[in-house]
């Protein structure tokens, strides 16, 4: 479920509201009272983890810089042994 920004159009309260995207949008104002609340377009809210376990490395795919254990040994093992990365021998 989404969290919605709101403001109020009598005395300029501002506040979040957690709510099903089915849901319609609140009208009244929690501090004020009055019935002209309106929601806020807003920009959405990002991919959030939470919880142990999470990295940046865990869903990237290979080919993009990504430094990972195996990327760094192949290009480990290309510069030794003088071959590129499909094993022929450079000049």
């Amino acid at each position: 479920m989404p969290t919605y920004d709101y403001v109020c159009g009598k005395c300029g309260h501002r506040f979040e509201l957690f709510q099903p995207i089915v849901d319609k949008p609140v009208k009244k104002c929690p501090s004020c009272g009055a019935n002209t609340a309106k929601r806020l377009i807003g920009a959405g809210a990002g991919l959030i983890f939470r919880g142990k376990g999470f990295y940046c490395t865990d869903y990237r795919k290979g080919g993009s810089g990504a430094s990972t254990p195996t990327a760094s040994a192949e290009k480990s093992d290309s510069k030794s042994s003088g071959s590129d990365a499909h094993g022929t021998k450079k000049d």
